[in-house]
């Protein structure tokens, strides 16, 4: 009888737990663009965040008229970079 009490306590907490967490929510930002452009939602939309622009005229003209910002991207990783090419050396025999 104790053991079963148990049991629906923990079973309880841990549905209990598992009700009081959200869902997880995503990386936002795009680390493939430098300059990032944030729309504030209103009463029918939420709130987004757009990356996808190499600069930031390019954002503001986008944002121009509408209700929004824009931020460099905090997770810009930089241009990629080309691999190594890996150079052959000839041995003189």
């Amino acid at each position: 009888m104790r053991l079963r009490t148990c049991v629906i306590a923990a079973l309880g907490m841990f549905l209990v737990g598992v009700g009081l967490t959200g869902p997880a929510a995503a990386q936002a930002y795009d680390p493939n663009y430098p300059v990032c452009l944030r729309v504030y939602g209103g009463t029918l939309t939420s709130d987004y965040i757009d990356c996808r622009f190499t600069s930031l005229p390019e954002c503001r003209a986008t944002a121009s008229g509408r209700p929004a910002t824009c931020s460099v991207n905090p997770f810009y990783a930089g241009p990629k970079k080309p691999p190594k090419r890996r150079t052959h050396r000839y041995r003189d025999e």
